[in-house]
């Protein structure tokens, strides 16, 4: 059993790392070629425990087994290493020294803790060898030893997620369900017991180690099943590194080629460590005592009664005198360990008082806080009523904020002085800081409510100011419209931001604030009458209509038109197209800016010119209103497009058409009723020339019956034929419009 296994000593007695062995070790089992495929696994425990016994029937390697026949003595010395036979992936196995040797004596533990923490550091898979009848003895188990490795190998190395694989030897009628769960809860206050830096201040133990038991029977009285259950354990280490097996764990394992390296670093690591100089028996006692009284001064604070109800009462609102109750609580306690640690060591003591005190704290901590947060609730209520209440007094907004401020801080200083605790030195920079941040998150936000409601109104008057003198403008649209309206605006807007600027006076703004308000107000100004324009350009077709027929069927005093047939109908009708021509450029565009532009006398040649008409008809293609925009003109600040225009002035044409017609049809209706009698010489020549004929047919009565017949049909083709509509709808109209517009 182990012929090639290649069984060599790492580290001698004295502490002295073999570096010429380790480097053959690692050249002759050629470990370099495993690359990250390879396991270490080491054992610690008790002397003459049978640790080496075990390995050479787990891993068939040859190191050197006790005597038993030559007494229990000391086997192995230092720390050997050798290479596991018949087991994929490549496995090491290191054989430390046994613990609470005589041979060392009792006060020099130094070697055989740095040897447990370099197994630790290095190995995937630490088998930890312990009698079955030592399980809760404090120094047979290795807890003391175990605690010691945990601290220092967290602040030494980088943890890695070890295996500890607890081995008991010797099982004896008491079912391993049982022994198990009271192992385990030993080990889980072991880590729970060890300081740690921040950054593992809250990780669990599972996050390093992964903690699993086995139990086997004793080798010399039953050797037969000792070794059928240590082959059982054996098939574990196979593929050991594949995920859920023992070193499935692969973070922070160095490659192959530099594991000499690594052992030579870790190793020295330890040795030049002070600290691994770890107390002897004595201090290790007055530890485990000192830790045990905090703890159960610890568990007596958090049920004593009176701290329950003063956490009960600290839930549902402020509890005056907090400070001194909690003050003489923690006293009280902390008397009670003096006085039942006194007698062990001062330094040890010492500490565990402090770890007392801090984790005393760190319970009443949540309480002080939630007292804080009383304050700083009730502080920032106060002071939202205050503020509410100093408003309705009037003017002075930034004057009532500083006041009511000042008063909710102090209010909080002094309720802070009586949470105070004595044995903390805990202040309110933070709670203080973000009372102070409530406060003035309140304060903008009732600052932005007055400012938009001082903004909106201010906005409206200047609405109300602009919107009925605007549509009165529009309504009387001439060629100095937009002057007005410029003048208006510019007036309306001017006064408007002066009263602004005395009423945002009160607030004490800063001048980046102050120019925007000024600057958004002077905006929504000209907004406001864009806005408008572009309203009232809607209407421009109806406003149209009105103005020619305020012209066309009303004189220059204004007085309803009676067409006699004395008026010139073409004249009157130019006259009321040229105006709402005038108009329609007026709309046209937004003539904020004092800008010439020539809309008026475009659409004038376009539209109303006869010759430019004659002109487009025969020259389409350059027509200057076959476009979407007027020269000079932004697309912003036009109203109505070219081709809008156009557009409208067709359809206007066509609904004012009816209305000439009416006017044309009354004239001609005039001139009838006033002409249906001859003159009398006409009606003294039908009488001189006509008298033959009349006797005629006073003599032949049938001619009169046919002319009365002819007239009747002539009266009934009339009616049938709607010969008076053709008149005012068909061609004769048609010609009677061509001869106006010319």
């Amino acid at each position: 059993m182990g012929d090639n296994c290649c069984s060599t000593q790492l580290i001698d007695g004295a502490g002295v790392l073999n570096v010429e062995g380790l480097e053959h070790f690692v050249k002759t089992v050629r470990l370099v070629e495993c690359g990250l495929s390879y396991v270490v696994v080491s054992i610690m425990g008790p002397q003459s425990s049978g640790k080496s016994t075990l390995l050479n029937h787990l891993f068939r390697t040859n190191f050197r087994e006790m005597d038993a026949l030559r007494g229990r003595v000391q086997t192995t010395k230092g720390i050997w290493i050798a290479k596991c036979l018949d087991i994929e992936p490549c496995t090491i196995v290191i054989d430390l020294e046994g613990t609470d040797g005589r041979e060392r004596g009792e006060d020099d533990t130094v070697f055989e803790k740095q040897s447990a923490l370099f197994a630790l550091a290095i190995s995937d898979v630490v088998l930890v060898n312990i009698w079955c009848h030592d399980i809760g003895r404090e120094h047979a188990s290795n807890k003391p030893l175990l605690r010691t490795v945990f601290q220092v190998m967290l602040r030494l190395f980088s943890p890695r997620k070890t295996t500890l694989l607890f081995v008991i030897r010797d099982k004896t009628k008491t079912p391993l369900e049982y022994l198990e769960p009271i192992l385990r809860e030993d080990i889980q206050k072991i880590w729970d017991t060890v300081s740690k830096t921040q950054a593992h201040k809250s990780l669990p133990l599972h996050d390093f180690f992964n903690v699993e038991v086995v139990a086997l029977p004793s080798y010399e009285e039953k050797k037969e099943q000792f070794k059928e259950q240590v082959a059982q354990l054996r098939q574990r280490f196979f593929n050991s590194v594949a995920p859920g097996g023992l070193a499935g764990d692969r973070g922070g394992v160095v490659p192959a080629s530099a594991f000499s390296f690594s052992v030579q670093k870790i190793w020295k690591t330890i040795r030049e460590n002070k600290d691994l100089d770890l107390p002897a028996h004595k201090v290790m006692v007055a530890t485990v005592r000192c830790e045990e009284i905090a703890n159960e001064k610890l568990s007596s604070l958090t049920s004593n009664k009176q701290w329950l109800e003063l956490v009960e009462a600290v839930r549902s609102g402020p509890v005056p005198g907090f400070g001194k109750t909690v003050s003489s609580i923690l006293d009280s306690f902390f008397e009670e360990y003096d006085r039942e640690a006194v007698f062990f060591d001062e330094g040890v003591r010492t500490s565990k008082r402090h770890q007392l005190e801090s984790k005393a704290l760190h319970l009443v901590k949540p309480a002080f806080q939630a007292m804080l947060g009383h304050l700083r609730s009730k502080a920032l209520a106060s002071f939202k009523i205050d503020l509410q209440q100093s408003l309705k007094k009037g003017v002075g907004f930034a004057v009532y904020v500083r006041n009511c401020s000042q008063s909710a801080m102090l209010e909080f200083d002094q309720g802070f002085k009586d949470v105070s605790i004595k044995q903390a030195d805990w202040d309110s920079h933070k709670v203080r800081e973000k009372l102070s941040r409530d406060i003035e998150a309140h304060i903008s936000s009732v600052r932005d409510a007055k400012l938009s409601e001082l903004v909106a109104d201010f906005e409206n008057r200047l609405a109300e100011a602009l919107t009925e003198p605007m549509e009165s403008l529009f309504d009387a649209a001439e060629g100095d419209t937009w002057a007005s309206i410029r003048r208006l605006y510019k007036s309306e807007t001017k006064k408007a931001l002066l009263d602004l600027s005395a009423s945002l006076s009160e607030f004490e703004l800063d001048q980046e604030t102050f120019n925007k308000i000024m600057g958004d107000l002077k905006d929504f100004s000209r907004n406001f009458v864009e806005k408008k324009a572009r309203e009232e350009a809607g209407k421009v077709l109806i406003r149209m209509k009105d103005r020619f027929s305020t012209i066309f069927k009303y004189d220059k005093d204004s007085m309803p038109r009676v067409w006699t047939g004395k008026e010139d109908v073409r004249i009157i009708t130019k006259d009321a197209r040229a105006a709402a021509l005038n108009l329609l450029s007026v709309m046209a565009a937004i003539r904020l800016d004092d800008k010439t532009d020539n809309i008026e006398k475009i659409l004038n040649s376009s539209l109303l010119d006869s010759q430019a008409s004659i002109e487009k008809s025969i020259k389409p293609s350059a027509d200057p209103l076959a476009s979407a925009t007027w020269p000079e003109i932004t697309s912003k600040n036009t109203l109505i497009s070219p081709a809008q225009c156009k557009l409208i002035w067709k359809q206007f044409n066509s609904e004012i058409e009816y209305a000439v017609i009416q006017a044309v049809s009354a004239q001609e209706s005039h001139r009838r009723s006033n002409n249906w009698l001859p003159p009398l010489w006409a009606i003294a020549a039908i009488i001189i020339l006509g008298f033959d004929e009349f006797m005629m047919l006073l003599r032949n009565p049938a001619y009169a019956f046919l002319i009365f017949t002819l007239t009747m049909t002539v009266l009934a083709l009339w009616k049938q034929l709607d010969i008076a509509g053709e008149f005012r709808h068909g061609v004769v109209r048609k010609l009677f419009l061509m001869n106006i517009k010319w």
